[in-house]
């Protein structure tokens, strides 16, 4: 199957040693000014779309059909600007990444992110993850691999061990994804400027950086992650961070509240903004039934 520009776009871009500064997209509207703005690339937040487009927070409730869909939307909104897309664990078994692999290789997509979290994922800067065994992921990956009918869709494998394992365990799985042909490794949430640079020395192929306000991770430049040899850095709190902001500020300003009551501080505040402790009363409640 023929490539497509937007695929050949995020292959030259990462062939050219420049880091890749992706913002966060997650509706129409946050895709078209990213391209208007003049980015590179783009990724698609699997955070935002929960949050803006369904009201949930990011704990595995919303569905890889209904990911797919917006990533068709934002594709096709950004034209011949790449897409990075989140697909979480891949929605099941390896016969279910199969189906979402192609889901997105059809929405247009130029990479494809998955992760080595056990079902139901939960926002990397969350606590309390649980990752599966990473043979259980390699199984994940080579069905994702497999399902690919253009070999220009890139596959970003990403591991969450850090929160639960620590940084060695972490990085062992990146050198594994990378070794069963995972295109670029993402190891989330380092925990300090130290363990940034670690990564970058040790992981040797092309690595994603997440760099989410009020999150685990040090904001580091893109001067910085440059000089570090990281290849793309995504920023999927930034646009819908701000844009938050502007709307509470303006619905405040309406009836005379605070907002300062209301701006979150860290991303569990973030999903506190749309349900996360009703949602985790009810886990509670189902778990003890």
């Amino acid at each position: 199957m023929p490539t497509t520009p937007q695929r050949r776009a995020l292959r030259t871009l990462l062939d050219s040693g420049e880091l890749i500064v992706a913002p966060g997209v997650y509706d129409g509207i946050s895709a078209h000014l990213t391209k208007r703005t003049g980015h590179v690339a783009a990724y698609l937040t699997g955070a935002g779309v929960a949050a803006s487009g369904f009201g949930l927070p990011d704990i595995g409730l919303v569905t890889g059909s209904e990911m797919a869909e917006r990533a068709r939307v934002l594709a096709d909104a950004l034209g011949e600007v790449p897409l990075i897309a989140d697909a979480d664990t891949g929605y099941g078994a390896p016969i279910n990444v199969v189906r979402t692999v192609r889901q997105y290789e059809a929405a247009g997509v130029a990479a494809i992110q998955l992760e080595d979290q056990a079902f139901p994922k939960r926002c990397g800067h969350l606590p309390d993850k649980q990752v599966v065994d990473a043979d259980v992921f390699e199984q994940t990956l080579a069905a994702a691999l497999d399902a690919r009918s253009d070999a220009g869709l890139l596959v970003v494998a990403r591991t969450d061990a850090r929160a639960s394992h620590g940084l060695d365990a972490a990085i062992e799985r990146a050198h594994r994804y990378a070794a069963a042909g995972a295109d670029v490794i993402f190891v989330e949430a380092p925990q300090g400027v130290d363990e940034i640079e670690r990564i970058a020395r040790d992981v040797e192929a092309p690595l994603l950086i997440n760099l989410v306000q009020g999150g685990l991770t040090p904001i580091e430049s893109a001067r910085r992650l440059q000089e570090l040899g990281y290849a793309i850095a995504i920023h999927p709190s930034d646009p819908l961070g701000r844009a938050t902001f502007a709307m509470l500020e303006g619905l405040c300003a309406l009836n005379g509240t605070d907002v300062a009551d209301f701006l979150p501080t860290s991303p569990a505040e973030f999903f506190d903004l749309v349900g996360m402790a009703e949602w985790s009363a009810l886990d509670t409640k189902l778990a003890t039934t």
